[in-house]
């Protein structure tokens, strides 16, 4: 079935994307269509919205602060039949009613640029100075170090990492490198070690060859040894191994993408930060992070 989505927002339109995306998600059998209208802020840039969904009618999903807005979205979606969703009121109701005031609405409040602002931007010039292994000294400044052999998404989950404001850095496994020396004495940043199936892994960097133009045996770090299966399985047993005997929290990235990966890290923080939730070390990695055993060693 395909639905066109209405995300109406009077900001960037992020949360209420993020919302109906997880819903959707939800349903097999939908193929969604999305009309993203950001920054609807007056009645001449609603009208335009309102003739979009009365062209294409669906499902409005809305984030607006400003009653007069609200109302008349509101009407005119019940006029055409149109299902319309503030995705936060819920929220909000229960906030009201715990805190004893409404709040003062403002839009964009959340992509103002605060101190959380300049904290995100920081952190992602930390991961983008930090990446693969470079200036590995400073690291000890890092909020997390995320160590693993070749293409097991260590930079993509750094940069998400610091979207959401944490400092991250990754470091690869390469036996004798001096990187490995300078993380083996770090203390103060959470390390977290990447694994991942060595079948899934030789695909990915054969993808990386193939997209690089290199499919022959000449092609320098990135020659048969690279993609070869039983080399990557010994290369994940040494990884293994070094996030054992350092008591590093190991995640299985096969089948897990970079927001389930990040999601997980931010989980092992939080639990150091705040031991006082009670949630044995233990039962979270068996929970959360090993779930995908594999023989690699």
């Amino acid at each position: 079935m395909r639905l066109h989505v209405h995300l109406i927002s009077d900001s960037t339109g992020e949360t209420v994307t993020a919302v109906a995306r997880a819903a959707l998600s939800q349903f097999d059998d939908v193929a969604p269509i999305e009309h993203l209208w950001s920054f609807v802020r007056s009645d001449v840039q609603l009208d335009r919205v309102l003739r979009g969904v009365e062209t294409v009618p669906g499902l409005v999903v809305y984030t607006l602060v400003s009653p007069h807005l609200r109302y008349r979205l509101e009407e005119r979606c019940h006029e055409l039949g149109v299902p319309c969703v503030a995705v936060l009121d819920p929220v909000m109701h229960v906030l009201t009613t715990m805190v004893g005031s409404a709040g003062r609405p403002k839009v964009g409040r959340q992509h103002a640029m605060s101190a959380d602002y300049f904290g995100r931007i920081e952190a992602m010039n930390f991961a983008m100075r930090h990446d693969d292994g470079q200036f590995a000294e400073e690291l000890s400044e890092a909020d997390v170090v995320v160590v693993g052999v070749s293409r097991t998404s260590k930079t993509p989950t750094c940069v998400y990492l610091a979207n959401r404001g944490i400092k991250a850095g990754n470091v690869p496994v390469v036996p004798g490198s001096p990187q490995l020396a300078v993380l083996e004495r770090l203390e103060g940043p959470l390390v977290v070690g990447f694994t991942i199936r060595p079948d899934v892994l030789a695909q990915i960097r054969e993808n990386r060859r193939r997209m690089m133009g290199l499919a022959g045996e000449d092609g320098g770090q990135f020659g048969r040894d690279y993609v070869d299966v039983e080399r990557i399985r010994e290369e994940l047993v040494f990884a293994r191994r070094l996030f054992a005997r350092h008591g590093w929290p190991e995640i299985d990235v096969t089948r897990r993408s970079v927001e389930e990966t990040a999601a997980a890290i931010i989980q092992l923080l939080q639990l150091r930060r705040h031991p006082e939730l009670g949630i044995p070390p233990d039962e979270l990695f068996a929970a959360m992070l090993v779930t995908d055993r594999h023989d690699n060693g």
